[in-house]
């Protein structure tokens, strides 16, 4: 008598379904703190975008440090003509010229800051 052994047994397929739940709790963490340094860093490079157009802006129009800084004068030096959003749902606040901008999540645990 033959007898046809085909598939998996039980415990071959809940030893698989354990080392990818390990593999799982392993990767997760590292995957969300990536994510979290990947949204920092864009959120510091567009505040450095920032700076640059309210440099330009007045450098252009003759503008001294301590002159205020409306969102529609640098817009022009943005592209898109549009100030960029923070990727953590904060808001960027100008400041005047020769000051750097500022993110509201700059308190955050993600500090987000211009250096």
């Amino acid at each position: 008598m033959k007898i046809d052994r085909r598939g998996f047994t039980l415990v071959e397929i809940m030893i698989v379904v354990a080392i990818i739940g390990l593999l799982a709790s392993l990767a997760i963490p590292s995957f969300l703190k990536s994510r979290q340094e990947t949204r920092r860093c864009s959120c510091i490079n567009n505040l450095r975008l920032i700076d640059h157009a309210k440099e330009q802006w007045a450098t252009t129009n003759s503008k001294n440090n301590g002159d205020p800084t409306a969102a529609t004068d640098i817009q022009v030096y943005l592209k898109g003509n549009t100030l960029p959003a923070c990727p953590a749902g904060g808001t960027y606040t100008l400041a005047a010229v020769g000051a750097l901008p500022a993110c509201s999540l700059a308190a955050s645990p993600e500090f987000h800051t211009c250096n």
